[in-house]
C-alpha cells in the first residue's frame, strides 16, 4: 500500500489510515482519488493483517465533495453527465465502504460537503471534530425530498447518543448541543 498523490495510506497497530490528500482542494474528489481510494480499500478487504480502516482528510477539511473544477464547461466543453460520474464513480465507492467486513471509521475536520458528507455517512462509525460541518447543498427544494430521508436514514444510523428531531431543518447538532451544519443538513438533538 503506497501514497498516491491524491491519498495518502499508513499501516499501522492493525489499522490502515487512509488520508484524502488534496487539501489546497479541501480534499474535493476527482477521478484520480476515486481510483486510488478504492485501489486502497481493496487491499484492505484482502489484507489479513489490517483489521479496521480509518478514513480522514489531510488540511482544515475532511472532503467538499466533488471537484467542480473537473466540471468546468468555460472552455467550450461538453456538459458533464452527472448521472455517469454517480454510477461509475461515487455509487461504487459507497458500496465498497458499506461492503468492506472490517470497520470503516470517518474522523471529520472542519466540512463534509455533497459527496464528503456522504461518503463520511457511509463509513461505520463517524467521529466528527468540533470544527466539523455537514453540507448537503441540494436539500434546497422538494426534487431531492427522497434522497433526503435516505440520508435521514443514514444519519440516524450512525447518530449514537443523538435521536433526530424534525426532518427538515437545516443544521445538526451533536450531543453536547454544538452545531454541526449551518446551511443545511439535519438537526439532532441531545437524549435526556
Amino acid at each position: 500500500m503506497a501514497d498516491t498523490e491524491t491519498v495518502l495510506a499508513n499501516r499501522q497497530d492493525g489499522f490502515l489510515r487512509i488520508t484524502l490528500n488534496r487539501p489546497d482542494r479541501l480534499n474535493a474528489f476527482n477521478e484520480a482519488m476515486h481510483h486510488d481510494l478504492r485501489e486502497l480499500l481493496a487491499d484492505a478487504r484482502t489484507d489479513r493483517d489490517i483489521r479496521a480502516v480509518l478514513l480522514t482528510g489531510a488540511g482544515r477539511g475532511f472532503c467538499a465533495g466533488q471537484d467542480l473544477s473537473d466540471r468546468d464547461m468555460r472552455d467550450g466543453g461538453e456538459a458533464p453527465d452527472l448521472g455517469h460520474t454517480i454510477e461509475t464513480l461515487y455509487n461504487p465507492l459507497i458500496r465498497q465502504i458499506r461492503s468492506l467486513a472490517k470497520p470503516v471509521v470517518c474522523a471529520v475536520n472542519g466540512v463534509a460537503a455533497g459527496a464528503g458528507a456522504n461518503i463520511a455517512f457511509a463509513c461505520d462509525i463517524v467521529l466528527a471534530g468540533h470544527s466539523a460541518k455537514f453540507i448537503q447543498a441540494f436539500f434546497q427544494d422538494w426534487s431531492g425530498a427522497r434522497f433526503r430521508w435516505q440520508l435521514a436514514f443514514a444519519a440516524s444510523h450512525r447518530r449514537g447518543p443523538c435521536e433526530s428531531t424534525h426532518p427538515y431543518r437545516r443544521t445538526l447538532a451533536c450531543p453536547d448541543g454544538r452545531g454541526l451544519g449551518g446551511s443545511s443538513g439535519r438537526r439532532f438533538r441531545t437524549r435526556t
